[in-house]
């Protein structure tokens, strides 16, 4: 009886009311891992949580991108790119104090050093997101779509295709099954679609899915399941003292919680300011076109020099790609949209997008670190908030374990992952 009552006790205490601030893939995935460990949570978000990056990315989860966007010679592109706006990564030049402090940090990150550092953090956590991928759909049942077919990395020059061996190379010391592939090892794996390529890698580890499939399934759990969605509501303000969150105030109303997760995406260093924290984001716009016919197309692959994806999803063709740091905004720039089309002729010669297909194409935002790695944590400067963001182009790949590991951090559990590398407060 004693032993029955101390339990009872101990899951009181451990239970809190925590508001989660963003409802993509990232606040989805925590609210998810929170419930699980018995904890009260409310979702906010300032749209209706139906579009955005977490919709319109290529699905993947790909252990195999493990360098970092900080790269050497990364800002060297960037500069030479800066003034034509149908490049892979257009970096649009503003006179923005923000701005500038994150170029300034992005620079200085772009060294073998971050490299070394980025590659096992960056591995670890999205063999284990995609590993919660199927767990949980094994778990709740889900239908989404998952297929780990691998991922192809296709070149079209001798000189990418050295550059994506000496990457694969990497990934094998990792651990990480790769395959290199002549052109006719392509036409046996694709032989309903033409190639032009001077061979590929294929990355045996990866998978993808339908984004919008899973996204959808997992917000009716959580209803279901008693976690509070609060859509079309800002946060205008925080109430801040002594180092803790006291409540913050929405366009509706006033929220009060034990904890607080900041998983906001490319809006999250607004709100960060608000605790004094000044947390270097910017925002990468991310495009997509889907095409509904049958293409033939069984792989996903990545366009090695154009860094276009291409993803076969649940009943349609995802052409997906591009980064574009020009700050926060959901303009659909037709020039890029051009570029990743062309792009695809070049690469898959018979397919051609059609005009009614660009002209449905999205964009999303995805949230960008000076280095490339994620912010997970609790930052020094308050400790009832867990940040959760920067995933660039991952947050797809590690969502479900950023979910995870913020619910351990908030449940004082012992996190499945060292979350050093991922520090709120590092330096750059």
């Amino acid at each position: 009886m004693q032993t029955s009552t101390a339990n009872t006790l101990k899951c009181i205490i451990m239970n809190k009311k925590v508001i989660v601030i963003g409802g993509g893939i990232i606040g989805l995935c925590t609210a998810y891992y929170l419930h699980k460990a018995g904890h009260q949570v409310t979702i906010i978000d300032k749209s209706t949580m139906d579009f955005g990056a977490s919709y319109v990315n290529a699905g993947y989860l790909s252990p195999s991108h493990i360098i970092p966007i900080a790269a050497p010679g990364v800002m060297k592109k960037g500069l030479k790119w800066m003034f034509d706006s149908s490049s892979p990564l257009f970096i649009k030049p503003r006179f923005n104090l923000n701005f500038l402090r994150w170029s300034l940090a992005f620079n200085n990150s772009c060294s073998q050093k971050n490299v070394y550092r980025g590659v096992p953090a960056i591995k670890d956590i999205a063999i284990l997101g995609r590993d919660l991928y199927s767990e949980i759909k094994n778990e709740e049942k889900f239908k989404f779509q998952l297929e780990q077919k691998g991922l192809l990395m296709i070149c079209q020059t001798n000189k990418m295709l050295e550059e994506e061996t000496g990457v694969a190379e990497i990934a094998k010391k990792e651990g990480l099954p790769i395959q290199e592939l002549t052109p006719n090892d392509l036409k046996e794996l694709e032989p309903n679609v033409s190639i032009n390529a001077k061979g590929a890698i294929l990355y045996k580890c990866d998978a993808h899915t339908t984004p919008g499939m899973f996204m959808e399934e997992m917000k009716t759990y959580l209803q279901n399941a008693g976690v509070v969605f609060r859509k079309n509501e800002t946060v205008k303000d925080i109430k801040f003292k002594n180092d803790t969150i006291i409540s913050l105030k929405t366009t509706n109303t006033t929220y009060s919680a034990d904890e607080f997760v900041l998983a906001a995406g490319s809006w999250s260093h607004l709100l960060s300011k608000k605790i004094g924290l000044k947390l270097l984001l910017e925002a990468g716009k991310g495009y997509r076109i889907n095409s509904e016919r049958e293409l033939g197309i069984k792989y996903p692959a990545i366009l090695a020099e154009a860094k276009v994806a291409i993803t076969p999803m649940h009943g349609f063709t995802r052409f997906a790609g591009t980064m574009e740091i020009a700050g926060i905004n959901h303009n659909v720039n037709p020039i890029r949209i051009e570029a990743i089309a062309n792009a695809t002729k070049r690469y898959y010669p018979e397919i051609t997008l059609t005009p009614e297909e660009k002209k449905t194409a999205a964009s999303g935002l995805r949230p960008v670190s000076p280095d490339g790695l994620p912010y997970i944590g609790k930052s020094q400067k308050c400790n009832n908030l867990t940040i959760a963001t920067g995933h660039a182009m991952m947050g797809w790949s590690m969502g479900t374990a950023t979910g995870k590991l913020v619910s351990e951090i908030i449940s004082d559990k012992k996190t499945s992952l060292s979350l050093d590398a991922y520090h709120p407060d590092r330096k750059f």
